[in-house]
């Protein structure tokens, strides 16, 4: 099952890709999916029940809304910082706690930190992430750890765990 799972998805992702729904193309896109299915299926999707529950969809369309918010909010702020005469920062690198398992879950956190503006994740070492903040406004690692992970920490257990 779990290999129809990855040529399924492969499928789908070759047709959102291409967009085009002629018969060459579909033929391509399931020979190109069949290949990446045998290749490499053994190292993908360890936990393939997870892909089959709607409540997950549901919550990544949550985190999207938020991730783009926190964006949007973020930008104005990088743009406040830059804009200022005083040029109001305070860079340094923080260590935060993260209590996600999986390592996708991981990944998508470091990313959305990254992408969003005034933070970057530095390193990943088992649950703790280096980001690197332009505006470093409290000693606490609570306070921080808050602001910089608790906005995505959250949803991104209930997409990935």
């Amino acid at each position: 099952m779990k290999y129809i799972t990855l040529f399924i998805s492969m499928l789908l992702l070759w047709l959102l890709l291409t967009f085009n729904l002629h018969s060459a193309n579909i033929i391509i896109g399931v020979i190109v999916s069949l290949i990446v299915t045998l290749l490499f299926g053994h190292s993908f999707l360890t936990n393939w029940k997870l892909f089959y529950n709607p409540v997950r969809y549901l919550w990544a369309v949550v985190y999207l809304i938020v991730f783009i918010w926190e964006c949007v909010k973020a930008n104005f702020d990088v743009a406040y910082r830059v804009l200022s005469p005083r040029m109001p920062i305070k860079p340094g690198i923080v260590k935060v706690k993260c209590s996600l398992k999986t390592d996708i879950a991981k990944t998508f956190l470091a990313n959305s930190i990254t992408m969003t503006p005034g933070t970057i994740t530095v390193d990943v070492i088992s649950d703790c992430l280096y980001v690197h903040w332009i505006y470093v406004s409290s000693r606490d690692p609570k306070v921080y750890n808050k602001r910089i992970v608790g906005r995505f920490e959250k949803l991104l257990k209930k997409v990935f765990e």
